[in-house]
């Protein structure tokens, strides 16, 4: 199934399923908010999905991605991975840094979840010196998970598969890891692609709890990076479980994969202007690549192999808060 939410002048908006070629879409009759959905999967999953395949076979009225919402513009949480070795250890050599004593589990910080941007929403933030970082990512987003689980056991509970956009303030983040307390400041907002979709509309994509596709990052137009989610050091059934391991999750939970890198980044791309700088500084010994300047924009999407859509695309410009 696919969801996407639009805007009814409530904080929520209104759930919508989307036809699978994201042509038409259509007002959910069994619950009126993707919360509620995720809330009483089990029981409403069957009518909505007969609602869904009413709408691929006809009817409905024209889908506009450009007016969506993000598909849950709240969430009771959201937790953010860092599951790609290939962007620590770039980062490690780029900044001749320690590696990083996990013990064997997945990092994760827990970040703002009470706002979630519109995939084609202007992002505004205060300063072009804070430098302005995109990071591109794949999430997913649970129904109730009860503490302990094994990852086997945190599979079921994945629910939705979503796009991120995880915005960085990079000058900011060192000065706030350095206090132990986490970050504020440096993470605002992140932002959500218009449709969020059941791990099998992705097909044999979805692999081992993995997004198996590039994810095309596009900047002020030029290609910068296309890194394959399947590179995941650990799957979200993984960070699931991590994340479960001494709480309950509530239904509604958002976990992000961190940002998206390939060890053949030279070849494939970044997915975040830091990544791109680290190889300029073990290139270099300098960074060249500047962060965002008010007015940039930038474009996220993954398409399914054969080219169907299927979270629609991240399209945003960056402008200055207040103006």
């Amino acid at each position: 199934m696919k969801f996407a939410t639009l805007p009814d002048g409530s904080k929520d908006g209104r759930l919508h399923l989307v036809s699978r070629d994201h042509s038409r879409c259509a007002p959910a009759k069994a619950c009126t908010t993707l919360q509620a959905a995720l809330e009483e999967w089990e029981a409403l999953a069957p009518a909505l999905e007969a609602e869904y395949q009413a709408l691929n076979a006809g009817g409905g009225a024209g889908f506009d991605p450009t007016g969506t919402l993000a598909p849950l513009p709240r969430a009771w949480q959201w937790l953010d991975g860092s599951a790609f070795a290939a962007h620590a250890e770039l980062m490690m050599q780029a900044f001749k840094a320690d590696p990083i004593d996990s013990q064997g589990k997945p990092l994760m910080y827990q970040g703002m979840s009470h706002e979630f941007l519109a995939g084609a929403a202007n992002v505004p933030l205060p300063s072009e010196d804070d430098w302005i970082d995109f990071e591109g990512e794949f999430g997913v987003i649970t129904d109730a998970v009860p503490m302990g689980v094994t990852a086997e056991q945190a599979r079921r509970h994945i629910r939705l598969v979503v796009q991120i956009n995880d915005w960085s303030l990079r000058r900011i983040a060192p000065v706030e890891m350095k206090t132990g307390f986490g970050w504020i400041h440096a993470k605002p907002a992140s932002s959500m692609a218009p449709v969020a979709v059941t791990p099998d509309e992705l097909g044999h994509a979805w692999d081992k709890a993995r997004v198996g596709l590039p994810l095309h990052i596009d900047w002020n137009g030029a290609r910068f990076g296309a890194a394959n989610g399947a590179e995941m050091g650990c799957g979200f059934d993984d960070l699931v479980a991590h994340a479960a391991y001494s709480r309950q999750l509530v239904a509604g939970t958002v976990i992000g994969s961190g940002t998206v890198a390939n060890r053949n980044y030279r070849e494939v791309g970044s997915s975040c202007i830091a990544e791109r700088r680290g190889m300029e500084m073990v290139d270099h010994g300098a960074p060249r690549t500047a962060y965002m300047a008010f007015g940039d924009r930038v474009r996220m999407e993954a398409t399914a192999r054969d080219g169907t859509p299927l979270f629609g695309a991240i399209d945003q410009r960056v402008v200055k808060a207040g103006a």
